[in-house]
């Protein structure tokens, strides 16, 4: 397997998502095997979608063995660490917002590569970057952050578009996987401190008096 940019940054990002899925699975008081599992899956699960989305099957992480090995020694080493990590909620979020750059930008490019129109391949990167963290959430009881008012896919989408529209002008690729990523980050964190957030429907209006005359 040759090492390109995009797979430098595919393995970071695998190994981002498992410390992220790993320190959730920390949070909960799961077990070795339950860790090492919801690591995993949030390493692995948004390159699936993908994967299966641009009709590359089997999936590049069953047919790869590095993806799966980086994402079960990540969760590990999580594991046997977590008690040098202060405030593994907050480690959680910026672990996740590192893995959502850095997944979102190789979505979209594996997406481009795959002769997806544009749009397409803003919506598969967008799925890429997100879908390890729903999966984290849910086996961990936890209402999908995708599905909250904070910024987390738009901010997703916002860097899927950004990397299309470079890769038309044909940017030197690890400066266009490094800045993209790195925007998606910052605008994460950003969202996160200021609590910025999607609108959300206003609260419903009082019912009548019933005792009303």
């Amino acid at each position: 397997m040759s090492v390109t940019p995009s797979l430098v940054a595919d393995l970071v990002g695998v190994a981002v998502f498992a410390a992220s899925g790993a320190s959730a699975g920390v949070v909960k008081r799961l077990d070795l095997f339950g860790v090492v599992f919801v690591g995993a899956v949030a390493a692995l699960g948004g390159g699936i979608i993908r994967d299966l989305l641009i009709g590359a099957v089997p999936p590049y992480a069953f047919t790869h063995w590095e993806y799966l090995v980086v994402a079960v020694l990540a969760a590990l080493l999580l594991f046997w660490l977590h008690p040098q990590f202060n405030r593994l909620r907050r480690t959680v979020l910026v672990l996740d917002a590192a893995g959502l750059g850095l997944f979102t930008v190789t979505g979209t490019l594996k997406a481009l590569d795959a002769h997806v129109p544009a749009v397409g391949a803003c919506v598969i990167g967008m799925i890429s970057g997100i879908g390890g963290g729903l999966g984290r959430d849910l086996l961990t009881g936890e209402i999908p952050v995708v599905l909250r008012r904070e910024i987390y896919a738009v901010a997703s989408l916002l860097g899927a578009g950004v990397v299309t529209a470079l890769a038309r002008v044909h940017l030197n690729r690890p400066l266009l996987i490094t800045g993209t990523a790195l925007l998606i980050f910052v605008v994460r964190l950003l969202a996160l401190r200021r609590n910025w957030g999607a609108p959300t429907p206003p609260d419903p209006l009082p019912p009548p008096d019933a005792g009303a005359g």
